[in-house]
């Protein structure tokens, strides 16, 4: 008796433990995609970072290029007053 208990015990156990190593299975699967998916948004955000900075370089060039041209305007005395 005890014999038949125990192996219905081990065959409901069978199963179960399928099942877990399907779910580790699936959750090592994920955790991977999820890295991925972590790696690639941090790299959109350093894109875009670097982005930025190219717009700010771009600002403080034209910011010196029109004192440039306010220098030279002066200089030749044909600013516009307005």
């Amino acid at each position: 008796m005890i014999d038949n208990v125990e192996n219905l015990i081990l065959v409901h156990l069978r199963p179960i433990r399928a099942d877990i190593a399907t779910v580790k299975n699936d959750t090592r699967e994920i955790k991977q995609r999820l890295t991925s998916l972590e790696t690639s948004s941090a790299g959109q955000r350093r894109d875009t970072a670097q982005l930025y900075g190219d717009v700010a370089d771009q600002h403080v060039r034209y910011d010196r290029l029109a004192e440039r041209v306010e220098r030279i305007e002066r200089r030749l005395e044909i600013q516009n007053d307005t």
